[in-house]
Parts: C-alpha cells; structure tokens; sequence
C-alpha cells in the first residue's frame, strides 16, 4: 500500500462552505463604504419611506437631505474629516439621520448609551475625544450634570419630534407635559437639532475611504475598561454585505411584486451594534423601511404598534422574544408577512424559542458576534424550520476557529476559546494598543474570550463565556467597574460581583459584600449605585459575608462564589 494514500485526510478547515445556500459565494467582493451605502440608497430608493416613529414616515429622499443638512452644519462648525461625533438618542427619526450624516462627512461616530449616568457619559466622551455631542432632550440634564468634565465644543438637543413636520409639535408636547420625561436642565449655549436640519449649510464634497474610521463602539472588553472598538468603513460595510449576501437571497419579493419593500422591526437600540449594523445599515441595502421602537420595554405600546404595522423582519434578544410572546395581546398581531425572527446579543433560550415559534408561526433564526465583529460572525440559515440551539455557520469570507489557551486548534468537537478572522474583524481598540495586543493574534484572528464547539458541519455552539462580564438583556456589565463603585462606599470594606442565572434578562447583576459597617443595607447600597452606575448595572442581589474566598496572592474567586450559589439552589 502506498504509504502517502494510507495517510487520513486532513479535517476541511472550513466545513461549514459545505452547508452554505446554493445562492452563497464562499467570499464577499470589495464592499466599497458606509458613504457609498447611504449615497446609493437615498438615490435609488428616493421615494420609499426609510423609517417610521410614533406613527410618521419620511423617505430615503429626506433622510438623505436631513444627513446632508448635518453634515454640512459640522463642516460650517470647523469639524474635520475624523472629527468625532457623538450621538445619544433612542430610536427616533433624528438618530439614523445624523448617523448617515456624520458618516457622509467623513466623521467618526461616537455610539452612546442615553441611559448612562453623568460618571459613565463623561469617561466616554473624554476618551473618544468627541468634539460635539448629539442628545435628545430627554438625557440633556445628565449631560448637564458631567458637563464641568468635559471637553466638547459644541451640544445640539435632539428632540422625539425632529423630521416630523407638525406631528412633530404634538410628540414633543406630550413628552414633556404628559408624560413628562423631559427634565428640566441648564446648558447655555446648546443648538437645537431642528435649526440646524433647517438651515442653509450645504455639504462641501467629501471622499471617504474605506480605511476611514466610521465608529467608536465602546465596549468593555476583558478587562471592564469601556473602550472603543475602532470600526473601520470597510469593517463595517464588508458586515453589511455578509449579511446581505446571507440573507437577501430569502427576502427575494414575491412574484410581480418589484415594489415590495421590507420593513424590519427595530426595537434594539441603535447605539447598540447588533441594531446599528443589521436594522439600520443592512436596510439600506435592501431598500427596506425601519419601523423604529423608542421604547421597546414599553411591551404593551409596542404590541399596539405591530398591530397597526405592516412588518416583514424583526430582530431582539432573548428577553424580548420572551417578553413579546409570553404576552397575551401579542397573538394577536398579524405575521403573515413575518419572513424571520433574527437574534443576538445574548443566549436564546430553547424555550423562549419554542414559544416564539407557536405564536408566530416562525422560528428564531440567532447568529453570534462582539462589537468587536462588527459584529456578526456567524449566523444560523435563515431557510431553517426550528430553533437550532446553535449561532449557526461562519458568514463568507470568515473564518472561525476553536482554540486552546496555547492557541492550538482543537478537534471537532471539542471547546475551546472562538477566534474571529474576516474583514469585518475591527481595527483595534482606540488609542489602547496593549489592550489590541491582548485580543488579536499574529494571524489575525480576533479572540473573542468566548468558550464554543465546532459541529462536524461547521456550526458553532457557545458553551460559556471565559470573562467575568455579566451580560443583561444582551447588555455587557463589567464587575469591575461596578466594584470600583461599591468601594466608594464608606461602609464597604471589600466586594467581589458577578452574574447568576436570571429568567428575565438572562443573568442578574450580584454582588457579594463584606461590610465596614454592620448598619448598611442591601437598600441602601443599591440606591449609592444608582448614583454612578446605569440601571441595568446595578446589583440585583447583594449577600453580606464575612469574607471573599480568593487565590494565594489575594486574588478574589468569582467562579467560587457562582458555584457556592448553584450548589444551594
């Protein structure tokens, strides 16, 4: 026998092209930019509404002129091409337009989370090195309250009611004399975003490059420092086309309908990167309307909007799939054209996925990415008829591999640490080259401190996750920031937190306590934290102990205390 032919095959390295759609290259072609995207879209689509809130539609013709509008307004201020431009709004029609705006000039957008505290808002926009800040009127109080901190040029408020028109006049007033969510707030000096959307600045040509830096996703990483993933244009738009060439081949319209247009439900935020990614700059792509959510915990209005909306796609996360379908008014909207549920951002529970698929009629379709990914990595097919239990198959032109804490692939089968190499892998963390280093191989791959199985086939299966982040409704906690709060306390000696099972959003924030002062309350500690810290970062659970257990050199045991709690439930 021929010794060469007796040796076994080597394994296929990418099992997964195997299983692609038919309709899937294996790898994406030159993605161009987010420019390009939004130019071409707001041409081509000129006449179709592009996003709809509280009832009001505008069209891909006024988004683009309103993010024309923006985008000169910046250049009239002196802002230069890589400037940085933060925005904090909910989904509302003035967020997606000064996004495409800020992109269009060349800028750098800055995603911020409007429910960050003064603390948390000031790190974020110092670090960034934003120059101008974009909040809706709701949060314009806590930029008040961190703006001795910082360092910005210019603040324009926002409101619910910019782009539409006299309806606009009526969302504003119940904002803030009926519900009053409006407080009241002292910045001398601010430009409203209104004045400059209707103003004269037209937009000096600009040509962005696919290297251009698009935006600072902040994230926490491995270590909890909030730090910005540095996404570049093409990152981001190679991501968009992955997903485009992934999905678009099932959103094909029906026969003799060339109008058709798609409308995704979007109720994740948008400074969170699923949302920004996949329901706002994959839209364009495909000429689809967003029918944007500006409070998805608001389940029952939510309800009442998707009764009276016509809707194709809709993405969430597991908390929100379980919070829309264990609702009995829920069943009652009509998903006749529900093509499929995309989820991410944090486990899907079978459960929740089972449940989902009894009242909708379609199943859940998850993918798996960090904001470091742009974020999807992988995704499930979106042809599938039940809930996998798995984040699905590699996108093109991606390449994941299963790793050992040598960085040695491991066997089919086998866990290991998921590393991410593609185009949509980030260009590093923002002015942290140590942190960079930490995350990204000499080969390329991204480390995405995950713990996963690879299939035979090529699917991905997420077995646990190496950091200490808590995750929350898709949202990242890091214990170490929320320590460094609770030492602040003067009645807290030491405190060690991490993340236990929780049915509603998945983990709960907990916290472990060893008191300088007996007298302190698990009441009064979380009312300190809410002083520094956003709500869904504050613990949930506080236990008082005499003691931490920790290694020999005084390093506390996280896993310790999450295994002492699961051995008494």
């Amino acid at each position: 026998m021929n010794p060469i032919s007796a040796m076994p095959a080597k394994p296929d390295p990418r099992p997964w092209l195997a299983h692609y759609p038919a309709a899937v290259p294996p790898q994406i072609g030159d993605p161009g930019t987010l420019a390009d995207l939004i130019g071409s879209a707001c041409r081509t689509y000129a006449d179709r509404p592009a996003f709809e809130s509280f009832g009001k539609a505008i069209s891909f013709a006024q988004t683009g002129a309103a993010a024309r509008a923006f985008a000169g307004w910046l250049q009239a201020q002196g802002c230069r091409k890589g400037d940085r431009i933060a925005l904090m709004m909910p989904n509302i029609l003035a967020y997606p337009a000064t996004i495409f705006g800020a992109l269009l000039g060349g800028y750098t957008v800055v995603n911020v989370n409007p429910l960050y505290t003064a603390r948390e808002l000031a790190h974020q926009l110092n670090d960034s090195g934003a120059r101008v800040l974009v909040v809706i009127e709701n949060f314009a109080h806590v930029v008040a309250e961190a703006k001795p901190h910082l360092k910005l040029d210019t603040i324009v408020i926002a409101t619910a009611g910019d782009l539409m028109g006299f309806k606009g006049h009526i969302v504003n007033f119940v904002a803030r004399r009926v519900k009053k969510v409006v407080k009241p707030f002292d910045l001398p000096g601010f430009v409203p975003l209104a004045t400059i959307l209707s103003g004269s600045a037209v937009m000096a040509p600009v040509t962005v490059t696919p290297d251009d830096i698009a935006f600072l996703q902040y994230t926490g990483g491995t270590t909890g420092v909030a730090k910005g993933a540095t996404l570049s244009h093409r990152n981001v738009a190679a991501n968009v086309e992955q997903c485009g060439l992934w999905l678009g081949w099932a959103l094909e319209p029906p026969l003799g309908r060339s109008d058709y247009q798609h409308v995704m439900v979007t109720a994740l935020p948008l400074y969170h990167i699923f949302a920004l990614t996949c329901c706002c700059l994959f839209m364009l792509r495909i000429g689809a309307k967003g029918l944007l959510i500006a409070n998805p915990r608001d389940i029952v209005g939510f309800i009442k909007t998707l009764k009276a909306s016509r809707f194709t796609l809709i993405s969430g996360v597991n908390t929100l799939y379980n919070a829309l379908g264990n609702h009995p008014e829920f069943a009652k909207v009509n998903f006749e054209e529900l093509r499929f549920a995309v989820s991410g951002g944090m486990a899907t529970q079978a459960a929740v996925a089972k449940h989902w698929k009894l009242v909708t009629g379609r199943p859940i379709v998850e993918g798996y990415g960090l904001s470091e990914t742009s974020p999807v990595a992988s995704i499930n097919r979106p042809d599938i008829a039940e809930f996998t239990g798995t984040v699905g198959f590699p996108l093109p032109s991606t390449e994941i591999a299963i790793r050992d804490a040598e960085g040695h692939e491991v066997p089919i089968g086998e866990s290991g640490e998921i590393c991410i190499r593609g185009p949509q892998v980030m260009v590093g963390y923002w002015n942290r080259p140590d942190e960079t280093a930490k995350v990204m191989a000499d080969d390329g791959y991204f480390r995405s401190g995950d713990i996963g199985v690879m299939l035979p086939d090529g699917q991905v299966r997420i077995v646990d996750r190496m950091k200490d982040m808590v995750l929350v409704s898709g949202f990242n906690v890091y214990p170490n920031e929320v320590e460094d709060v609770l030492a602040m306390h003067p009645g807290v000696l030491e405190s060690a937190v991490v993340g236990l099972p929780d049915e509603h959003s998945g983990e709960a924030v907990t916290a472990f306590v060893v008191r300088k002062d007996d007298a302190l309350t698990a009441d009064q500690l979380r009312a300190f934290c809410k002083e520094s810290l956003t709500g869904y970062k504050v613990p949930k659970q506080i236990f008082f102990r005499d003691s931490l257990p920790k290694t020999n050199v005084g390093k506390v045991l996280r896993r310790a205390l999450r295994e002492e709690v699961a051995s008494k439930s």
